[in-house]
């Protein structure tokens, strides 16, 4: 039987690999501009291993989401954007880890109306902090696709609302069906 940080460590390795193969395979995504941003089910593998083992597991996940999306099809205009769009934006999603035990907890108790508020408050901050990043990243570098008439924080938080505001809602309902029919994805045995 594995030890407790190697079934982590390797649960990490599949579940990202997994959230990185969701958000490349053709058909898997809906694509919203042709300068990226999509919405899929890509993140929905690094909130379950923040659920699943808490805030370093995924802030871990994220991370190694947030390189294999960088060198794999990522564009980079500067290193900060490149930091803001693949490294803080991905990173940000594992910080729904911190209500990981709260969750477990709630299944524990049955209480679904908790687990499924902790979900999607956890869901919501990691998005948030992606939403930041990558509006940050629009103002700063991307200012030259903003409409001449429009303000560019106006054109970042339009551009990128318009697919992180369907992945929060689409992660945060995927994620309360899966764990409440399915508790033992987020609660561990070992």
């Amino acid at each position: 039987m594995m030890n407790h940080k190697t079934l982590m460590l390797v649960e990490i390795a599949i579940l990202t690999t997994l959230a990185f193969l969701l958000d490349t395979i053709p058909g898997l995504q809906f694509t919203i501009w042709p300068q990226g941003g999509s919405v899929s089910f890509a993140m929905i593998p690094v909130f379950i291993i923040a659920f699943r083992w808490g805030l370093k597991a995924g802030l871990a996940s994220g991370l190694i989401f947030g390189v294999l999306d960088l060198l794999f099809g990522g564009t980079v205009v500067h290193w900060l954007q490149g930091l803001l769009d693949y490294i803080v934006a991905f990173v940000g999603l594992g910080v729904a880890g911190v209500f990981a035990s709260g969750i477990r907890k709630g299944l524990s108790n049955n209480d679904h109306t908790k687990v499924s508020m902790l979900i999607i408050l956890g869901t919501f901050i990691g998005m948030a902090i992606r939403f930041i990043a990558h509006y940050l990243a629009g103002v700063i570098f991307f200012a030259h696709f903003a409409p001449e008439d429009q303000p560019v924080w106006l054109y970042s938080l339009v551009y990128n609302s318009t697919y992180l505001i369907p992945g929060f809602i689409l992660s945060a309902i995927i994620i309360i069906m899966l764990v409440i029919s399915r508790p033992q994805l987020v609660v561990r045995t070992s």
